[in-house]
């Protein structure tokens, strides 16, 4: 006899997990994949992977480093985590200490286990980046939704986290704030952000700032919610998104001195899952921290090439009809065709799950639904990651001098200016 014949397989999968589906952006990258073998045409927004080459300078020293074999510390090469620190410090005047950062295999890695650890509900605006709640019921936290606006960018204001505080002040919270934002292209100035962290503070709400895009901020510099609420706010970061390294699976946490009660457990536990990050991968990311002009460019050309591509993707939407916040970093915007509503439901569609799986079949415009980030399921709403596109020639093209307008869009990010183009008329007809 075997255990299927023994037992019921489905009594045996935690409760938290049952019916839980694979991650959507995986899935869709998945399906994707799955069209493209069978010869059909298929422009690719729906995955968030960063379309820009890794830098070189990185990986000359991935090279470099290739012979590095021993098991690290468990919180990560202490160069590494020093050169994090330093990385703070410049850019952000922010003073923390290499014993005080965790290195792990992803940033996601981390954020499940500080779910885990943390004994506290969990706050993310809607919409939030699809892993977070997942993680959340997972683990058998109890999560909020904070009420967003397009006024607003979609993001999280100080009013709507009073009113969830309010309920029970004495409550342990997490708050994840993420900008540039995830699905939404969204930031937050630094008056924006000094409010959150005044209500945040009143409250002692944790914050987890998920800086993961905060290389991609299309104008002016990126500012860290811990500039204004250090005691309470824990950095996260890597090298997936604004270095175009998210296969090299690296993040780190950077926490306050004050929280060295909750990085410690955190440490523990990393130690009996990943145990350490890959060598190779935390020697040669170093260079993704340290000063140099070889980065400096480097960012500047990404952030130049995505501002020009995701305004051009919002003006068209705008022009469609679509009520979107302008994107302000990353790659994504987080459109509603709510004031399309009467076209869709003409069609036959229901809900935004069905909305994208029509707009799949029919113009090969993959995008994921917007309930798959926490928004009601009957909304008309989605996710577009203008990420479809050739980043090493547009890279190449802009250290060239070429200039970056609407002829340098159809030339060097065609597959995404396509994918608009097709979204935009099957909206009208």
């Amino acid at each position: 006899m075997n255990l299927n014949q023994a037992y019921s397989p489905a009594t045996h999968i935690n409760l938290n997990i049952r019916g839980m589906r694979q991650s959507a952006t995986v899935a869709i990258n998945d399906l994707s994949k799955a069209m493209q073998k069978k010869g059909q045409e298929v422009f690719k927004l729906g995955l968030g992977q960063s379309p820009f080459p890794v830098p070189d300078i990185m990986t000359r020293a991935l090279q470099e480093n290739a012979h590095q074999k021993d098991y690290l510390m468990v919180k990560g090469l202490p160069e590494l985590r020093q050169s994090i620190v330093d990385y703070y410090q410049r850019t952000q005047g922010l003073d923390y200490h290499l014993d005080h950062v965790l290195v792990g295999p992803g940033s996601k890695e981390l954020m499940f286990i500080l779910q885990l650890t943390y004994y506290g509900d969990l706050v993310i605006p809607a919409p939030s980046w699809v892993s977070y709640a997942p993680q959340a019921r997972i683990i058998g936290r109890k999560l909020h939704w904070l009420p967003t606006a397009i006024e607003t960018g979609l993001g999280v204001t100080p009013e709507e986290l009073e009113k969830v505080c309010e309920t029970d002040p004495d409550l342990p919270r997490l708050m994840i704030l993420n900008y540039p934002g995830n699905p939404t292209g969204m930031t937050y100035d630094a008056a924006q952000l000094e409010e959150i962290a005044e209500v945040a503070k009143r409250y002692r709400v944790l914050i987890l700032s998920d800086e993961i895009y905060g290389g991609t901020t299309f104008e002016g510099e990126h500012t860290s919610i811990a500039r204004f609420y250090p005691e309470g706010t824990i950095i996260s970061n890597g090298i997936s998104k604004w270095a175009g390294a998210g296969g090299w699976r690296m993040g780190a946490f950077v926490f306050p001195e004050n929280l060295t009660w909750l990085l410690e457990p955190m440490t523990s536990v990393a130690s009996e899952t990943f145990t350490s990050t890959s060598a190779p991968i935390q020697f040669a990311a170093i260079k993704a921290y340290e000063k140099s002009n070889e980065m400096d460019l480097y960012l500047q050309y990404c952030k130049d090439i995505l501002s020009a591509l995701c305004t051009d993707t919002w003006q068209k939407l705008n022009h469609a009809g679509a009520e979107v916040a302008k994107p302000k970093g990353g790659f994504y915007l987080f459109p509603s065709f709510e004031p399309l509503r009467e076209t869709l439901q003409n069609k036959g569609i229901r809900n935004s799950q069905e909305m994208c799986e029509r707009l799949l079949a029919e113009t090969g415009v993959a995008c994921l639904p917007g309930s798959a980030f926490g928004r009601p399921e009957q909304e008309f709403s989605a996710r577009i990651a203008c990420v479809d596109f050739n980043g090493d020639s547009a890279l190449k093209a802009a250290s060239y001098g070429k200039e970056i307008n609407s002829d340098f869009l159809e030339q060097y990010c065609y597959p995404v200016t396509e994918a608009t183009r097709r979204l935009c008329h099957w909206l009208k007809h």
